[in-house]
């Protein structure tokens, strides 16, 4: 069993985003899976990235606009978002709310280096 809280997450801030890395490569004998909680305030974004591991998003709280690839789709709590492999995707919180989702990637991965040296750094 392997089991982690928020309060005990690896966390990565960026101006309106929160990330707690729950679970990412090298946390499991498998590496088949990594999830993260990501909070993002309202006017605020994720940059635009993309990664070779597949990716759902469901969404807890607030509403927002995701882009993947060339689509737009509007989004709210109960949600969930499939993104292909290497499709650049990103989150755009466009409530009055935190958004906040979780977001599991197949294969696993290092999330981390996604933002300390990957697309994601500031």
């Amino acid at each position: 069993m392997f089991k982690r809280s928020l309060a005990e997450s690896a966390k990565r801030i960026r101006p309106g985003l929160v990330s707690h890395i729950l679970l990412q490569a090298g946390d499991t004998p498998t590496d088949n899976l990594s999830v993260a909680r990501v909070e993002v305030e309202p006017g605020s974004h994720q940059q635009p990235h993309h990664h070779v591991p597949e990716q759902a998003y469901i969404i807890v709280n607030g509403n927002g606009r995701i882009k993947v690839g060339s689509e737009i789709a509007d989004v709210q709590a109960g949600d969930l978002l499939y993104v292909p492999s290497n499709v650049e995707h990103a989150v755009e919180n466009a409530g009055q709310e935190k958004l906040i989702y979780i977001s599991i990637t197949v294969p696993g991965f290092d999330i981390e280096a996604l933002y300390d040296t990957g697309q994601l750094k500031r």
